[in-house]
């Protein structure tokens, strides 16, 4: 049985410079909680929803992506 594709990944950016990479199943909520960090910095998402395990692989990667 596959996994369930129900995980985004993003990176975060202040400006040209990328500030955060992560992995979230919930984009909203994930930029709300940064924008108390990092005030007007602009999430986007990096490809395809995809698998939990296939999107920590990435993330460990270093955001690398394919």
């Amino acid at each position: 049985m596959a996994g369930r594709r129900n995980t985004f990944k993003y990176a975060l950016r202040k400006g040209r410079r990328i500030v955060h990479r992560g992995i979230t199943n919930d984009l909203a909520r994930r930029q709300a909680e940064h924008r108390q960090r990092w005030p007007g910095a602009k999430m986007t998402k990096v490809g395809r929803q995809t698998t939990r395990g296939a999107a920590l692989k990435w993330e460990r990667e270093g955001g690398k992506s394919r």
